[in-house]
């Protein structure tokens, strides 16, 4: 029989509607649904004998979603840092990709991309990466929500030969956990510049026939733009609008380098953004209009791509990050408010995903993807507002209890799955093969 329980915070921020803050409420969860959040004065006695868990110096907010990552990328942390994009890719990642990216290394990087996220109040991500099945088989593991990109290049990899060998390969997986309560799909071909025109032809088909989202790096650096020009005569988003992929279920990855004309052709179409302002960052990719997308109405998410470029999956750090550059590129304090930035990080992604009805904020029939942060310490005192305390003062480290479709998968800063006991050592596995490649090549 379930067991109803009670979450007693000393704050609660739903986000929906935005920017709210209760004060002294409870949070009822039972069967993995939210069932209500009322004053603690008016729990009755028929919730008495319920189970109760007190945290008296936490903020309540909805699970984070990390709208765009590479989860298996975690075990090329590190690997090569402070390179631009395209000779960090071609010199360092692709050749470790070929030598080394096997079933093994996708459910061994992650299952501990899930240990980091979760651990840091992450309850769903959006994976991109090869051997979704092997992601799906950890994210199934370790008991997190994950959307699993079906990627698609136009060159073959250890995964798969071509475009229509990735997408069979993508659609059977789809076929297979598409009723899994914690799984849900996007067709994900990896950028304009690694995906031709016929395969894109095919990607839009598909997800107007099947109702999947469209998750897509675009417009990351000048030199894809340039590129783009000189090869295709179109600047990347064009060539999408010409081939029929800008629509609501499109999630267009960074986005950095947009025209006025484009971040209204994305509005338009309700297209959203995954905004990776870390990664930017690192790649010296440049500053996304954020400020200038939400004037327009377009669905800004954020992620924090792969642990290679960024070098972390905190969504926190994203979060704080995101609204400090925005103001800094708008020329505008006001501009990405901390309300904003929790909407960013959580609703958003949910949008963009199609699991808004789900999850994404705390409000009542919606699934109990929750995360608890300690707003305790010298760091947090005085606290006169606890939203700008979240987003501004806060980081992973305060979070210190998880929940993903109403079970517990935190407890105290701890992780209750014991899969994630030994990921540290499968990942040194790894590292030791890679750091004797990386060796060779530099020294050899």
């Amino acid at each position: 029989m379930s067991q109803t329980e009670l979450i007693y915070p000393r704050w609660v921020i739903p986000v929906e509607p935005r920017g709210r803050v209760l004060t002294d409420h409870v949070v009822a969860i039972r069967d993995g649904e939210i069932l209500a959040i009322m004053p603690q004065s008016e729990v009755g006695a028929a919730l008495s004998g319920c189970k109760r868990i007190d945290l008296p110096e936490h903020v309540l907010i909805p699970g984070l979603v990390n709208l765009h990552t590479h989860a298996a990328m975690t075990l090329l942390r590190g690997l090569a840092d402070d390179l631009p994009l395209m000779r960090w890719l071609q010199e360092h990642i692709w050749p470790a990709e070929a030598k080394h990216v096997s079933a093994a290394f996708v459910r061994d990087g992650t299952l501990l991309a899930c240990a980091e996220m979760l651990r840091g109040g992450v309850t769903c991500a959006n994976d991109m990466y090869f051997f979704p099945a092997a992601a799906t088989d950890a994210a199934r593991a370790g008991a997190m929500r994950l959307a699993l990109g079906m990627i698609v290049i136009d060159f073959p990899t250890a995964y798969a030969t071509d475009a229509e060998d990735y997408l069979a390969k993508g659609l059977a997986l789809r076929d297979a956990y598409r009723e899994h309560p914690l799984l849900s799909f996007c067709l994900a071909p990896h950028a304009p510049y690694t995906v031709s025109d016929r395969a894109f032809k095919k990607i839009a088909v598909l997800a107007n026939e099947l109702d999947l989202p469209i998750h897509v790096h675009v417009h990351e650096t000048t030199d894809e733009v340039e590129r783009s020009v000189a090869e295709h005569g179109v600047r990347p988003i064009e060539r999408l609008h010409q081939l029929g992929l800008i629509g609501p279920g499109l999630i267009a990855v960074h986005a950095v380098h947009l025209s006025p004309q484009e971040i209204e052709l994305l509005a338009k179409h309700g297209a959203s953004v995954a905004h990776c302002p870390s990664s930017n960052l690192k790649l010296a990719s440049g500053f996304a209009p954020v400020a200038a997308l939400q004037q327009a109405g377009v669905n800004v998410g954020l992620g924090t791509d792969g642990a290679a470029s960024n070098n972390r999956l905190d969504s926190f750090e994203e979060m704080r990050t995101a609204a400090l550059l925005a103001k800094a590129v708008a020329g505008d304090a006001q501009a990405v408010p901390a309300a904003v930035a929790l909407e960013m990080a959580t609703l958003n992604g949910a949008r963009a995903l199609g699991l808004s009805h789900k999850i994404g904020s705390i409000t009542p029939g919606k699934r109990a993807d929750l995360t608890a942060v300690r707003l305790a310490g010298p760091g947090f005192t005085p606290c006169f507002d606890p939203l700008s305390m979240l987003v501004y003062c806060a980081g992973r480290d305060q979070v210190t209890d998880v929940w993903v479709d109403g079970q517990q998968q935190v407890i105290h800063g701890v992780l209750q799955n014991t899969l994630f006991q030994d990921v540290d050592a499968r990942a040194k596995l790894w590292q030791n093969q890679l750091k004797i490649e990386s060796e060779t090549q530099k020294f050899g």
